[in-house]
């Protein structure tokens, strides 16, 4: 790949984790595949940067942001941080057959027009092989919608893929086909070209809401399991 020519030198990678166990299997794998991107790329001459958006410690301010409608500094720097990413892994745990709901709100917080076709990887843990299918059935027609560029490898680990020297070459996949991407440029000349008709006035739910944050009652029954609190007791 050494015919491309970066139109820029360094990268900053932006890791979307939602993996909320210590240690997090979730944010391994997203962590092994943001590490050989780096190398990929360094080989080549050019460096990055990677930082990590945690989503566990923001799940209270995403339920507020998702009943409210606005976004509280905690969810706003994850956005911020995302809008001036050159790319993304994103990476979910596969609960009852699907993606985790905390990462599903998190990116209904995702203004439609933040991540216009920045590359990006999707990747999911699960306790079966049998939710491998996950990542392309749902991850993939979600970043779609937000009109990214997935790699054409997607990752996905149960619990017998660690030993695996197979998880280690789709991994070694992907970021090849990252590092290309971001290489070549052709995710940011999209972004930046006229001919796109790409407004970037980020227009969408998230900031659309006129509700401040005082004006939204946190105390009903349904906001304290939002939230994170407790069930109000049955009524006989």
């Amino acid at each position: 790949m050494n015919d491309l020519t970066p139109a820029v030198t360094s990268f900053t990678i932006a890791i979307v984790n939602a993996g909320v166990s210590d240690p997090s299997s979730t944010r391994l794998l997203a962590d092994r595949m943001a590490q050989k991107t780096v190398d990929i790329l360094e080989a080549s001459g050019t460096t990055a940067t990677v930082r990590a958006i945690d989503l566990g410690p923001l799940a209270v301010d995403i339920a507020q942001g998702i009943v409210s409608g606005m976004l509280n500094p905690n969810v706003q720097t994850a956005m911020e941080l995302l809008a001036g990413a050159d790319a993304v892994i994103a990476a979910t745990p596969v609960y009852k057959a699907g993606i985790s709901g905390l990462f599903k709100s998190f990116a209904d917080l995702i203004d439609n027009d933040l991540l216009i076709a920045k590359p990006v990887v999707l990747a999911a843990t699960g306790g079966s092989a049998r939710h491998a299918m996950v990542v392309d059935d749902q991850l993939r027609p979600l970043f779609g919608f937000l009109r990214t560029i997935p790699v054409p490898t997607s990752l996905y680990s149960a619990p017998e893929d660690w030993a695996s020297t197979d998880l280690g070459k789709r991994i070694a996949r992907a970021a090849q086909e990252l590092s290309v991407m971001l290489r070549s440029g052709a995710g940011r000349q999209i972004a930046d070209s006229n001919w796109g008709n790409y407004e970037h006035q980020f227009g969408g739910n998230a900031t659309r809401a006129q509700r401040p944050l005082d004006d939204v009652d946190f105390t009903t029954d349904l906001m304290r399991l939002a939230t994170g609190g407790s069930a109000p007791p049955a009524r006989g």
